[in-house]
């Protein structure tokens, strides 16, 4: 006769194999086709065992009357009429549309009926039936827990109420959102501290990395672009996105203080950031190269002798965990960020305490001892994969305590 103990295991074990898998998982998200962040990498470890429906972004703030702004409305009206779409196995997306505004009732109410109706339909069209809603897009929360789920996990990765230009009434839906939510997850210690008042199941999910792509950094057979192999050294690269939460300035002081080097920026820059950015204009050794195909980071990554991240200090990154930080290490690259509680664990990320310091570290990184196999394998077992079996085992203590 089986002892109780060992049925117990069995239990646990038989739900951790059923744990997301052989599900339809709702995901509220960012643009499928905006640059691939956390949620974009987890989602493709659940579409092998799982069918997903990708919600691409519900505005959390209103636009501007800049260009990029009129251009992200067209291509939102433009998206609107196309049907739902697989554009990988097993992840299907939707392009909703919403008024871009919450501050009242009456347009929260009239969100809230259109997106649900938006949304059921493409369930619909793919058969979807007792879904898991994972919602990374605190805006979601108008409609998220009314569309049949089975089950409501809010994966917060951002202090999105501190962003410039938040909507109002944002706070108010999210903090609701909080407290509905069946398991809230969050990727910093800040955000645990932060959030764990509104609910009793909030757990820490640091971020991944994709290692197998960035470590391709090292290959011998990957080449640097030509428009940074040429660039005198040493070359000090960043990639993502060009936004108000970057310190300009500091980019400013680090290129003139290296002005026999280079001074890499590889991103797309934000309306928020425009003005801003007007400071390195003209700073001969600071080279713009755009946005690139992800595909391409790793032969700029190869490209560096050093990668920055130089995060203002407020609110929003104090909070955050910044994904290109272990993607520039899983390529071998050592460090340099600004004081960002979540580098603070990495290993061979140097941390400035103030804009002199952060330039000091980029000498001390530049004399860094250690090769870049090293470096690289020392943030390998951070993979996406890694994460996800993190999230099944929270699910399945979770089902258990509430069992």
């Amino acid at each position: 006769m089986m002892l109780i103990s060992e049925q117990g295991n069995l239990t646990k074990k038989l739900k951790y194999m059923d744990a997301l898998r052989g599900r339809d998982i709702l995901c509220f998200s960012h643009d499928w086709t905006g640059d691939p962040l956390s949620k974009t990498h987890l989602m493709r470890v659940l579409s092998r065992d799982n069918r997903i429906l990708w919600i691409n972004a519900i505005a959390n703030r209103m636009p501007t009357t800049s260009t990029k702004d009129i251009s992200r409305i067209y291509k939102k009206l433009k998206s609107f009429t196309e049907p739902v779409r697989e554009v990988e196995p097993n992840i299907h997306v939707l392009s909703p549309l919403a008024i871009p505004a919450y501050g009242t009732s009456a347009v929260r109410r009239f969100n809230e009926i259109i997106l649900r109706s938006q949304v059921k339909k493409a369930m619909r069209k793919l058969k979807f039936d007792k879904p898991v809603n994972m919602v990374f897009n605190p805006a979601a929360g108008l409609l998220a827990g009314n569309l049949g789920e089975t089950q409501l996990v809010y994966y917060c990765v951002d202090e999105y109420t501190a962003f410039t230009g938040a909507s109002k009434g944002l706070r108010e839906i999210e903090e609701d959102l909080f407290e509905r939510a069946d398991l809230v997850i969050v990727s910093a210690e800040r955000l645990l501290e932060s959030k764990k008042k509104y609910n009793k199941n909030t757990f820490l999910i640091r971020h991944g990395t994709d290692w197998i792509h960035f470590r391709k950094a090292l290959d011998e057979e990957t080449k640097i672009p030509d428009e940074v192999a040429g660039l005198p050294k040493p070359v000090i690269g960043f990639h993502g996105l060009l936004a108000d939460w970057v310190d300009f300035d500091l980019i400013k002081k680090t290129a003139e203080h290296f002005a026999a080097g280079s001074v890499v920026l590889i991103g797309k820059i934000t309306v928020d950031a425009e003005k801003k950015i007007k400071i390195l204009e003209n700073i001969p050794n600071i080279h713009f190269l755009g946005r690139k195909a992800y595909a391409e980071l790793p032969s700029y990554c190869k490209g560096f002798d050093v990668a920055i991240n130089p995060f203002a200090i407020n609110e929003l990154t104090l909070a955050a965990n910044p994904l290109k930080v272990r993607e520039y290490l899983a390529a071998g690259l050592v460090t340099v960020s600004t004081d960002i509680p979540e580098v603070r664990i990495l290993e061979n990320c140097l941390v400035g305490i103030d804009h002199f310091d952060f330039i000091r570290q980029i000498e001390m990184a530049l004399e860094y001892s250690k090769q870049p196999a090293e470096i690289s394998d020392a943030i390998r077992h951070e993979s996406w994969d890694s994460k996800i079996e993190e999230l099944r085992e929270i699910m399945i203590a979770c089902d258990g305590k509430n069992g």
